[in-house]
This record gives C-alpha cells, structure tokens and sequence, in this order.
C-alpha cells in the first residue's frame, strides 16, 4: 500500500499496513507509565530533564511543546529503568548493540520498528543510543513510544526445606514389589 514514505529497506511498520483501529491502536503504547521517569537520564540533552517529555501517551505524540535537543552534538543517549539496572556511558556505546535500527523521517510520529522479541523479554532497563541524525548539528526529538506488555515482578522467597543426607528406612516403607525385567529386541 502506497502511504508517502519511503521505507528504504527497514523494518518498520506503519499505521497504514496496520489492522487494528486507530481509537485501540493508542492502548499498546502504554509502557510509558511503567517507566521510572525521575531515574531516566538523557545524556547530552541541552535543558536538563527534557529528556523525560518524549515519554507521554500516544495521542499526545504530536505535541510538540514537549521535545529533547542534544546539546554539543547529535547524539542523544537515553537510559530508560523500570528496574535498578546499572546505567549506560557513551564509552559503553561502543559494545555491540541488542539490536540496530536504521530510522527514517517520521513527523507523525507513527512509524514503528520491530524488535527482536527474544533479545527484549523480561526487560528492567533498556537503553536507546542515537548515534546520528539527518544531517542537522544537533538532534531533537518529540516522542518516543513504548509498545509491549507490563508484567508484574514476581520474587519468589526463600523456601524452607528439609532434606536428607541418607534416608531413615523407616519413613519410607514400601511394599513388597516385583521386580520385572523387560527386554528390547
């Protein structure tokens, strides 16, 4: 379907190859509420805290009073916990990523890219590198959605348990058994 974009290859998906109405489609974009908002850093962002705003429902996702704009260059790191997870540094950017994305235009804020469902299970803290932008000396972004299910974190507490080093004969009496031999030819 033809939609005035071009996808150059990536793995996106847009809202006019999507299925789902456009009233439903704002209730998958919902983990922005489990995120730890006064935890998040936005490294190399140019007004403190801006950072935090790109992280807002899907129906305000064309707001565009809300936005964080790097500072001395284009890159933009963000450090997202939902959990106490250790924190990225622009020096760990050099490791091998999860996984890559190649971004294209979106002011609507409506493309989407698929993640690697194995590698993003059971996610405590996700970090997003923006690494380079369009051209421009500085990157500014308005809204980044979060799609996928909150589950809740279940401890499970340590288990009283006993056991033993060699079994009492007399807690376990059996019954006389006959014994049978089976053959396979």
């Amino acid at each position: 379907m033809s939609h005035g974009h071009s996808h150059g290859g990536g793995g996106c998906r847009c809202a006019a190859e999507r299925e789902e109405p456009p009233e439903q489609r704002g209730l998958a974009y919902g983990l922005y509420l489990r995120v730890d908002l006064e935890r998040l850093q936005c490294l190399n962002e140019s007004c403190e805290g801006s950072g935090r705003g790109v992280f807002k429902p899907w129906e305000e996702r064309a707001d565009r009073s809300k936005f964080v704009e790097s500072d001395a260059d284009e890159e933009l790191l963000f450090n997202i916990p939902y959990k106490n997870i250790p924190q990225m540094s622009f020096d760990d950017t050099e490791r091998e990523p999860d996984q890559t994305f190649s971004l294209n235009r979106d002011v609507t804020g409506e493309l989407e890219y698929a993640t690697k469902i194995s590698r993003f299970s059971n996610v405590y803290h996700l970090s997003i590198h923006i690494s380079k932008n369009f051209g421009a000396d500085t990157t500014k972004i308005f809204y980044i959605g979060l799609r996928g299910e909150w589950t809740e974190l279940r401890r499970h507490e340590v288990t009283i348990c006993n056991y033993e080093a060699s079994a009492n004969p007399a807690d376990h009496r059996v019954h006389q058994v006959t014994p049978q031999t089976h053959f396979i030819s």
